[in-house]
């Protein structure tokens, strides 16, 4: 009995500490914003067939759901993510799920070249010159590791990043544990260069 409620335990503990983690690190590098024209970056995902993939689907979802969130007068929305091996790009594939299956009717831009989070920042950063807000939807840890980047090669950008709505409590609760630990892995050398800013 005291074994079983101990497991319980420590899996409600796993639980609220990757809510938690992840809450946090939704939150890091991003200011309060709202109002004037806004872009939120959507971030292609591993992809080498020909349909999109679950975690590319969520992520256009929350990319959605970032551009309803706010009152700005013009958003666009980008889809960053280059080949995928079956012909076509991961950019391509998120913009017609959210299209097709998802109804969304607004702007889209394409970036289609990007093969690593660095290049979709690398990549996207002409598109951004001129818009007064952005947003990076993905995962929290990858979203944070895609604003740090973006502070390395464009502070003056970084500036404007407001949080997107890619962080929801209970949402898939069951893996944000383990999206926890592998941020952390992920993030570690953020976690040397940016100690104060990214630590969680």
């Amino acid at each position: 009995m005291r074994r079983r409620t101990g497991l319980a335990m420590a899996g409600v503990a796993a639980l609220a500490w990757g809510e938690w983690v992840n809450w946090r690190w939704s939150r890091v590098l991003v200011k309060d914003g709202g109002g004037g024209s806004m872009a939120v970056v959507v971030l292609g995902y591993r992809n080498p067939r020909a349909t999109v993939n679950l975690i590319n689907r969520w992520r256009v979802r929350a990319g959605i759901r970032s551009v309803a969130a706010d009152g700005a007068r013009e958003t666009c929305l980008i889809f960053s993510g280059g080949p995928t091996g079956a012909g076509t790009t991961e950019a391509r594939l998120m913009a017609d799920y959210a299209r097709s299956v998802l109804g969304y009717d607004g702007t889209v831009i394409l970036e289609d070249r990007s093969t690593t989070t660095w290049e979709n920042i690398t990549n996207v950063v002409p598109l951004l010159e001129g818009v007064d807000h952005i947003k990076i939807a993905s995962q929290p840890a990858h979203a944070l590791k895609a604003r740090a980047y973006l502070r390395r090669q464009r502070p003056d950008l970084a500036e404007r990043l407001v949080r997107a709505e890619d962080y929801r409590p209970g949402e898939w609760i069951v893996v944000k544990p383990l999206l926890a630990l592998y941020g952390l892995w992920t993030l570690r050398v953020l976690r040397v260069d940016e100690r104060k800013i990214v630590a969680p």
